[in-house]
């Protein structure tokens, strides 16, 4: 007979690997499938965690390392392979998996990758998502090292520095604001003439008198050798190319879910899986977890957070 797991995780960012961590030591079978030889996710870019309780200043891939670590002590189940789609299989497999109830709720959940399909009882989606780039020159090199995407996460390493802001939605203007309270200088660089985000919240940037909003402006490259040292930017309307000398650069320019490949299976919300604290998607017996879901702050302590609400709903529904 076919092998059906209790549970497979698709991802091993933070919230993959809590939720592995957890389902161990609740003694599921698990699978986890992982499209990247390292585990991680996000955090393997980060140069410098600080936030994270009990690990200050631990760079990210250490980090990584030390979440995938823990997961591969307790036992965990880990495979290489892409997810392309997952199909719930219903009927007399259902009888087959030995489920205990004929519940029309319950079904197999057969994972379809590149490498081959697996198949499970319940189903944690912990693909993470990605931030948008800007795609110039010097962007991944320095990434890390002055390059950011997240102010909350790296804004304290800047404290008393000039740095810039790319962007003009929410994000860019609550980063700009968030990081007017601890650096010298903001640059808010905006490709339009005027913002997109909150008016609230450009009420709130107009009135901080160490943000300088450049507008109609673009980013043409990112300078530096080991560390950001400079923007070189330009004016779209009048062409102008000049140089700004800054110590980091915040991108805000947006955030995509990786949930292309569970379109049409379960609601989504621009991109991101509707799913509560509880995990819980439009599926019964797929869950959600860490950035892919939506949910107010994205962060690797809520994503770890996510994972052990998962397998908590995850055992309330196999029970």
């Amino acid at each position: 007979m076919e092998k059906i797991y209790d549970l497979i995780i698709i991802g091993s960012g933070p919230a993959g690997l809590s939720a592995a961590i957890y389902a161990q030591r609740a003694r599921l079978d698990t699978l986890v499938i992982e499209k990247n030889m390292v585990s991680g996710g996000q955090v393997l870019t980060t140069y410098e965690v600080d936030n994270y309780p009990g690990f200050p200043g631990i760079d990210g891939f250490q980090l990584g390392t030390k979440f995938r670590e823990h997961a591969d002590k307790l036992g965990a189940q880990f495979v290489t392979d892409e997810v392309e789609r997952v199909e719930i299989i219903q009927g007399e497999l259902l009888k087959a998996a030995q489920l205990g109830e004929d519940d029309t709720e319950k079904t197999i959940k057969e994972v379809v990758c590149q490498g081959g399909s697996y198949k499970s009882k319940a189903l944690l989606i912990a693909t993470g998502a990605h931030h948008q780039k800007l795609g110039v020159p010097g962007e991944e090199k320095l990434a890390g090292m002055g390059v950011s995407y997240c102010a909350t996460c790296d804004g304290a390493f800047f404290k008393n520095k000039e740095v810039a802001v790319v962007g003009g939605g929410d994000v860019a203007l609550e980063d700009a604001i968030f990081l007017s309270r601890l650096c010298s200088k903001v640059y808010l660089i905006h490709r339009r003439d005027e913002f997109r985000g909150a008016k609230s919240l450009q009420e709130t940037v107009f009135k901080q008198n160490n943000i300088q909003i450049l507008w109609d402006t673009v980013v043409e490259e990112i300078k530096g050798d080991m560390k950001v040292e400079g923007l070189r930017i330009k004016n779209k309307k009048t062409y102008k190319q000049s140089d700004l000398k800054v110590q980091g650069v915040f991108i805000a320019v947006g955030i995509s879910p990786d949930s292309q490949a569970f379109e049409g299976l379960v609601d989504m919300e621009r991109g991101y899986i509707k799913a509560g604290e509880d995990t819980r998607t439009s599926v019964p017996g797929i869950f959600a977890a860490g950035d892919v879901r939506t949910k107010p702050l994205r962060q690797i302590v809520t994503a770890a957070a996510d994972g052990a609400n998962g397998v908590t709903s995850v055992e309330r529904y196999l029970a």
